[in-house]
């Protein structure tokens, strides 16, 4: 049997605030001497959407670094509802301080004591933020009390050299700064997002990007809250921190977007602006401009931004000629994050040079800041959790696969190999008023509770099973399905103007052992609304990395709705039928 990683959930807090890793000791006052390095608490004034505000940071100066002997810098901030003195981002400051890069790590604007609106990684404001830091350590500016980073090694003047690392909210914020400065060196963004309008309403059928998907409602609405809670969370009367009474701690755009998801309701008008503002804030409106070397880091366990928006911005940047490699490792949003496998990355530990990801970090910064001829390893990467050997526990590729395997949803519930095995027949579900499907619940990782195992309500969904398989097969990358329902009911209801009138389900894959246990991969499912219900449409579910072992059958399940998500409104029943010349497909990127 294969190995598992166990499914660690952490209260949403700790997810979002200490992205990295567990906690690490370090509350070093200002300017004190470790050993090692100093730690200096320093404060700048920035402009920043129109604003006046302070950002609150660190700065971790190696001992024997100084004008000159000077050293490449690091430059980090915190997962979102984190801070400078967060677990991770602390960790980052010490980490890279201890192998001789100066740190300067800060608290993102509307966090910590920094000041300022969220304004959810956006270029114009955060990237802009955090490119005036760049500029102190490139010496074209002094913090507040006049402290000057003349000890940085400089490409140019006012060029420093310097890379940026960090995870979530803080992976997000380095491509939108190097597409406002291009000054930064090397980036290494970890489990991030490439579109937040996929990330919060994602829609997974292909050609449907101008349709809004299925609301993750959860998700959504706990980063919401943790933002709207900042100013309690951290006492602070600064009025840069303060929009209005109905938009408490976040720019007016995010508000208003969250409100509109949250209606049930996508009118033309609003969805296009919801639409427009999530695109504008994330990587996928401006990685054109982002030049430099960049390495991804994604998480296999991640409901939030999955495997699919690293390969996004992955093969953008590499389309464009942008240097960039990409690693799947075991850990995100959704598991690990706090306890991760044996071997894996954990800064906590400080196993930067015993991990795999740790070494491939240590490797892209010698490469691009050390400016050494150093391997940094092969294009792309994944994480096998059926391997026991912590060593062996990544397998490399020249590139990300494709589908290679497809098989035949046949009328008789099987999945088939071979088109002329299917038989003739339909099958059909109703969605309820309430959900009925079960994936992964991020609330009870708010109140520290165990996630109940996923489940299906008989009548809500069609599942196609696969006879028991010869061979072990590997799937590694994102399946994709081709189907064509019959649902009379949201035919008639989808050109009424509010997308929200379409037609929603989900789709995902089940493996099922011997015994009839079943495992929902990851607890991931791929959200659809149908663009157009008359016609066939083909769905591109999250990327996996998983082993069917010999015996084992996949089965592919579409379900009418799922509890993390906002579903149809009102009753719809859907109809699958088959034939053996038409009918639906499952493509599986199969690693032989």
């Amino acid at each position: 049997m294969s190995r598992r990683v166990p499914r660690s959930r952490a209260p949403l807090a700790l997810v979002l605030g200490a992205t990295l890793t567990a906690p690490l000791a370090l509350t070093a006052p200002a300017a004190a001497a470790t050993g090692q390095f100093t730690v200096t608490a320093l404060k700048f004034t920035v402009q920043a959407g129109g604003r006046t505000c302070t950002v609150d940071a660190d700065l971790y100066r190696p001992a024997g670094v100084d004008r000159t002997h000077p050293a490449p810098a690091v430059l980090a901030t915190n997962g979102f509802g984190g801070s400078k003195s967060d677990g991770s981002t602390d960790a980052i400051g010490k980490a890279f301080a201890q192998r001789g890069y100066v740190s300067l790590v800060y608290s993102g604007l509307g966090f910590g004591k920094s000041g300022c609106l969220i304004s959810l990684d956006d270029p114009t404001i955060d990237g802009v933020a955090a490119s005036r830091l760049v500029d102190f350590l490139g010496g074209r500016r002094a913090a507040d009390d006049g402290t000057k980073a003349d000890f940085v090694t400089l490409d140019a003047p006012g060029d420093p050299r310097v890379g940026m690392v960090g995870g979530s909210y803080g992976g997000a914020i380095q491509l939108a700064t190097a597409a406002v400065d291009q000054r930064l060196d090397a980036l290494v963004p970890m489990i991030t997002w490439n579109d937040l309008a996929y990330s919060l309403d994602p829609n997974n059928a292909i050609g449907g990007a101008d349709v809004p998907g299925a609301f993750k409602w959860q998700w959504a609405n706990g980063f919401y809250l943790i933002g709207e809670g900042q100013p309690l969370l951290e006492p602070n009367l600064d009025p840069s921190r303060i929009n209005s009474l109905a938009c408490l701690h976040f720019v007016t755009k995010a508000c208003d977007t969250v409100r509109t998801l949250n209606s049930g309701r996508y009118p033309a008008k609003q969805t296009a602006e919801l639409l427009a503002y999530a695109r504008s804030v994330s990587p996928v409106s401006y990685l054109n401009r982002v030049k430099a070397p960049t390495l991804l880091v994604q998480g296999q366990a991640d409901s939030l931004f999955n495997l699919n928006e690293a390969t996004a911005t992955y093969k953008t940047l590499k389309a464009q000629g942008t240097p960039a490699k990409m690693i799947w490792q075991s850990w995100g949003h959704s598991g690990g994050i706090t306890d991760p496998a044996a071997g894996e990355l954990n800064l906590g530990q400080g196993n930067l040079e015993t991990s795999y990801v740790g070494r491939r970090i240590l490797a892209w910064f010698d490469r691009y800041l050390g400016k050494k001829s150093v391997d940094t390893g092969p294009a792309f990467a994944y994480y096998r959790d059926w391997i026991t050997d912590p060593d062996g526990t990544y397998a490399t590729a020249d590139r990300v696969p494709t589908p290679t395997r497809t098989l035949y949803l046949s009328g008789d519930g099987k999945l088939v190999d071979n088109r002329s095995k299917v038989t003739r027949g339909s099958r059909s579900y109703a969605n309820w008023l309430v959900s009925t499907s079960h994936s992964e619940s991020s609330l009870y990782g708010i109140l520290g509770l165990p996630d109940p195992a996923p489940y299906d309500t008989p009548g809500t969904y069609l599942g196609w099973t696969s006879e028991p398989l010869a061979r072990t097969t590997d799937v590694v990358g994102a399946p994709r399905a081709t189907l064509k329902v019959v649902s009379p009911k949201a035919e008639r209801t989808q050109h009424s103007g509010d997308a929200a009138d379409k037609l929603v389900l989900f789709a995902k894959l089940y493996d099922v052992a011997p015994d009839g246990s079943k495992t929902l991969v990851h607890r991931l499912v791929a959200p659809v609304r149908v663009p157009d219900v008359t016609k066939s449409f083909t769905v591109t579910l999250p990327g996996i990395v998983h082993r069917y072992e010999k015996g084992h059958r996949l089965r592919f399940v579409i379900a009418a709705s799922d509890d993390a998500y906002f579903g149809n409104r009102g009753i719809k029943p859907v109809t699958v039928v088959s034939a053996p010349g038409d009918t639906g497909v499952l493509q599986l990127p199969v690693i032989d």
